[in-house]
């Protein structure tokens, strides 16, 4: 550090040069750095998505989900699998250590997967990996609406011409889709003009799938010129398909396809829907980012796409967006601008309160802008994200303590000349910033080394802290670069030399108020250090008192609802009752719009049934509200409103990040999850039961729900093997007959133009009225003979399951709550007592507590050892400023009295600890050893000088009381907006901003009077420090 200070100041030029060059790169780095409102939690993770139409929750989870989820074992990193069964539908979810390279992953997946798709029967489904997206992909979600236009036509147009166009957009990795209709070209054949021609199914798909084709005849040479052969019986149209002819009757008549059912555009079966403000259904594209993505700038540019669309689209169709995640990133961003800006200013203004010096001011200021510029250069290169919590613990009081150092003696020096050259004040620049350069050093040093334990952190708190404590360390070391190498080249320049460096009005007057308390302290010690140790013994108490979160709730400023219903209830039922629930929540004036998703989407990243949805509700402006200014108190009318105009639904209410978020980290939506692990589906439902049963009678428990695992209703039909044999029939012919009569079979594909769309033959709708209209579905026999499918099946209905979920191989069911008027900790706690008491479950079964719980107790273990390993730092650190002990443990005490300011704080404002406030502890010891640095070392000087140590105690807290306070206030100033701010994402930083705050009250108290009063039994010495210090008259802060 001394030869940077030599060189700047002997290549001045060159300095400033430097200083510019990291003006443009901070520049350059600030506006292609990812801004977003909160880091990305999402682990990294893969997602298998498996279709198969054909197959039930406990067929899939036979066929598809278990034979996947053997192929993933044993790759290496793997931490966790979790599946979830359902109709139609596998979904696997592949966890890995978070150091793992995401796209290196999908590739070891992808391997796997191919030895897994050995084990999956062709018919039942080929397995998929979900997009490259993480939790923060959601971006962007629009409805598109057309009056006069069908849903399918909507769909159509949204999955061929608007989904492909915003897929072209650089950063998006997907376009999901949910409502409409998927548009496919149906042969519908009447079972009775089968018996009429004495025709089968397989003639029927025999005849299309040899008519609709294409062949290449390679080429011919003709008159000097190449011409291609091409072959084409491609259908494209209904008439086409109609024409097909599939054998001939008596006389060589032939018999057409149309002869024998309807050709028709059809709809797939659906297993999802979307509607919007109650007015019926609509077509949802939901845009996801790639991960990594710039979310501004991937935004920005799907809506300039967005636009060039619309001008293209058919009269009276319109794309609505109603959910734009950048105007929450922007909201929460401004958050953190205004809390640095308004920060940043109460710095400056106590900066020129003390210093009384424009210029000296206006110098050190500089080091704000400068030191967060070369901060953002340190977190583009490290790939951090510019957001709530990177940005969330820079205090600028920090940034400029050692440009206050330096400043301050060079300034002191200046004015004990009264004329120099400028080569002499040069040299006397240079010898004031000498005399500081190790202090600075050595209180920077103790800032960025409380941080590094952050680093240590792993799983969700290591990726919410660990890039705030790079952030601050980057910023940290730049204000050390500025204030070596910058303070005094700027000071050489402008700089003015005032004789005496007298003080201020306001310093001046807070010294006479000091002496007597002083001397008070340093007469009676016990006076001062009694009520220390009484504080610390009620902030103890307090402590205990206090609630346990893991990390306070960021609020959205919209909600999303998720709407339950029986497992047995239509898809048709469902769009009426997310109809009903929109209409109830439409009519409070502060719901701006409402859009409901049912069932899954094209993609399946969001597995839920049909009897499933969620409901966003985006609000107004908190303080445009009408009905209530709480949102607790909203949320309870919006549930009044509901369950009258839909009783019987069940409602949970969360936040679309949040319920994102929850679902991707622990396979759940709330903020609490039990899961109950066992094989039995009736037993892991009843144990569900009792479990809720038991949650719901905790005070604070909302939303309870039970994973719904059973109640399906179903049409079993089992083939009789005597009686196929009798009739010389395979099980295959009469599974086929089931699988025509609703879902169909795919026989081949119709193009037009660049569109392509299944061609399915299924049977008419009155073949799959119900179980007698199944039973008497003709089945051709081997003999020519027609028999019903009741005589060679029986037809059986009964109860299924609607899902099976599983987690690292074991079936497991989930009891979902939030929890709301109390804390997580305290919540549990009683829960799990409760539970304890009531609920007995049987052999082979156990639960697990998940969710937020299960992140606060791995974060609670990790900072265990992460908070002692900090303050053993701090006492070594301190040993090798002093060169012994005493001094470095009289110094430590400032540590648990910062902390019992830090816990008073947080009591007074009935914030629960968090693990915010945790790392705000940790930033804090800090702080609050600096100033017992300052006090200590200055004592010591003047016990080195030949003055006694009372004496040398009493002028050294004269001496240092302007440094002390300085440091106090400037580093607690520059977190109060963080503290008091109301706007969106102030609820994050403000037990952090509250802890640092409360703290350094206290540890300044500390410092100004109980070091003091306890240094002369403590540290009674006359021997040299082993850190050099400037004369008795320096005010400086170190």
């Amino acid at each position: 550090m001394e030869r940077l200070l030599t060189l700047s100041l002997r290549y001045r030029f060159f300095t400033v040069v430097a200083l510019l060059l990291v003006i443009v790169s901070g520049v350059w780095s600030l506006t292609n750095l990812t801004i977003d409102a909160v880091p990305d939690l999402t682990p990294v993770q893969v997602q298998i998505l498996t279709r198969s139409p054909a197959l039930g929750p406990i067929e899939v989870e036979q066929f598809i989900t278990f034979p996947i989820e053997t192929a993933l074992s044993g790759i290496p990193g793997l931490q966790e699998v979790r599946s979830v069964s359902r109709y139609g539908l596998s979904a696997v979810t592949a966890i890995f250590e978070e150091h793992l390279d995401l796209y290196f992953v999908r590739q070891l997946v992808n391997e796997r997967l191919t030895l897994a798709t050995e084990h999956i029967p062709a018919a039942y489904g080929r397995p998929m990996m979900g997009p490259l997206s993480t939790g923060l992909g959601e971006v962007y979600q629009f409805t598109l609406t057309g009056m006069g236009h069908s849903p399918m036509f909507l769909r159509t147009l949204l999955e061929w011409d608007i989904g492909r166009r915003l897929r072209a957009v650089p950063g998006v990795v997907e376009v999901n889709i949910w409502g409409g209709e998927t548009k496919q070209f149906q042969v519908v054949v009447e079972p009775s003009k089968l018996l009429a021609f004495n025709l089968t199914l397989k003639t029927v798909f025999d005849a299309l799938a040899q008519n609709n084709a294409l062949a290449g005849g390679g080429y011919i040479e003709h008159e000097r010129e190449q011409y291609l052969i091409k072959g084409e019986a491609m259908a494209s149209t209904i008439t086409d398909l109609g024409q097909i002819v599939v054998s001939h009757g008596p006389g060589g008549v032939p018999i057409f396809i149309r002869d024998l059912g309807e050709v028709k555009e059809g709809a797939a079966l659906r297993i999802g829907a979307a509607t919007r403000m109650g007015e019926g259904e609509t077509v949802i594209g939901m845009v996801q980012m790639l991960a990594g993505a710039n979310a501004q700038q991937v935004v920005k540019r799907v809506k300039e796409r967005v636009q060039e669309i619309q001008a293209t689209l058919p009269p009276g169709v319109v794309i609505e967006p109603y959910y734009d995640r950048t105007l929450f990133v922007s909201k929460v961003i401004n958050t953190v601008r205004n809390n640095l800006l308004e920060g940043g200013l109460l710095v400056i203004a106590i900066l020129f309160s003390f210093l009384g010096d424009i210029r000296a001011g206006f110098i050190v200021a500089l080091a704000i802008p400068l030191s967060m510029l070369m901060a953002f250069t340190g977190m583009y290169h490290a790939g951090i994200s510019g957001n709530l919590m990177s940005l969330g613990a820079i205090d600028f009081g920090l940034l400029v303590d050692g440009s206050v150092v330096m400043i301050d003696n060079i300034l002191r020096r200046l004015g004990n000349v009264t004329r120099q050259t400028k080569e002499e004040k040069l040299a006397t620049i240079q010898e004031a910033a000498r005399e500081v350069l190790r202090p600075i050093v050595f209180a920077v040093g103790i800032i960025i080394v409380v941080y590094l334990p952050i680093l240590s952190l792993i799983g969700l708190e290591g990726k919410m802290f660990r890039p705030m404590a790079m952030t601050v360390i980057f910023a940290l070391a730049a204000s050390l670069f500025f204030a070596v190498a910058g303070v005094p080249v700027l000071s050489y320049w402008f700089a003015r030399a005032r004789p005496n460096h007298e003080e201020t009005w306001l310093i001046r007057r807070l010294r006479r108020l000091y002496r007597p308390w002083l001397a008070i302290s340093l007469n009676r010690p016990a006076m001062v250090v009694i009520p220390g140790i009484l504080l610390f013994i009620l902030s103890l108490a307090l402590g205990f008192r206090l609630g346990i979160e893991f990390v306070p709730r960021l609020e959205e400023g919209d909600m999303a609802i998720q709407v339950w219903r029986l497992p047995s209830v239509s898809l048709t039922e469902s769009v009426e009752t997310a109809l009903g629930v929109e209409r109830a929540l439409r009519q409070f004036p502060e719901v701006v719009q409402v859009v409901t998703r049912t069932g899954s989407p094209e993609v399946a990243t969001d597995v839920m049934g049909v009897d499933m949805s969620d409901v966003f509700v985006i609000l107004k402006p908190r303080n445009e509200w009408t009905t209530t200014t709480s949102k607790e108190a909203l949320i309870e009318k919006f549930k009044t409103a509901v369950l009258a105009a839909v009783p019987g639904v069940g409602l949970s209410f969360t936040q679309p990040i949040e319920m994102r978020f929850n679902e991707l980290i622990a396979g759940t939506r709330s903020d609490l999850a039990i899961k109950i692990f066992g094989e039995d589906l009736e037993v892991l439902r009843h144990q569900g039961d009792g479990v809720a049963r038991a949650l719901e009678q905790v005070p604070g428990a909302a939303d309870v729900k039970v994973e719904q695992v059973t109640g399906v209703p179903r049409i079993r039909i089992i083939v009789d093997r005597d009686q196929i044999g009798r009739y010389g029939l395979s099980a295959r012919d009469v599974l086929g007959i089931i699988e025509a009569a609703r879902v169909g079979q795919t026989v081949g594909t119709v193009f037009q133009g660049q569109r392509r769309f299944d061609l399915i033959v299924r049977l008419s709708d009155e073949t799959s009225a119900g179980p007698i209209a199944l039973g008497n579905i003709l089945i051709p026999t081997a003999h020519g003979e027609l028999v019903p499918l009741s005589r060679v099946a029986t037809i059986e209905v009964d109860e299924g399951p609607a899902q099976v979920s599983r987690e690292n191989i074991q079936r497991r069911l989930v009891v979902e709550a939030n929890i709301r008027g109390r804390d997580l900790g305290s919540f549990v706690t009683e829960a799990q007592q409760v539970i304890r008491d009531r609920v007995t479950l049987p052999p082979g079964y156990y639960l697990e507590w998940s969710g937020q719980f299960k992140h606060l107790q791995e974060a609670a273990q990790r900072l265990a050892v992460v908070v002692p390993i900090t303050l053993l730092l701090i006492i070594a650190i301190l040993s090798v400023i002093f060169g012994t002990i005493r001094p470095a443990l009289l110094i430590f005490l400032n540590v648990p009295l910062a902390l019992s300011g830090g816990i008073l704080a947080l009591w007074i404002r009935d914030l629960p600890l968090s693990i915010s406030a945790v790392i705000g502890c940790v930033a804090l010891f800090g702080i609050a050893v600096l100033n017992g640095v300052v006090l200590v070392s200055r004592i010591q000087r003047l016990e080195t000088d030949g003055l006694p140590t009372r004496d040398a105690v009493a002028q050294g807290a004269m001496d240092r009381l302007r440094p002390v306070l300085m440091t106090a206030l400037v580093a607690s100033l520059g977190f109060l907006p963080m503290a008091i701010a109301t706007s969106m994402g102030a609820e994050v930083q403000r037990p952090l901003a509250t802890v640092v705050i409360g703290g350094l009250l206290t540890s300044t108290a500390l410092t100004l009077f109980i070091i003091p009063a306890l240094y002369g039994s403590v540290c009674r010495s006359n021997k040299q420090p082993s850190i050099p210090h400037q004369s008795h008259t320096s005010t400086t802060s170190i």
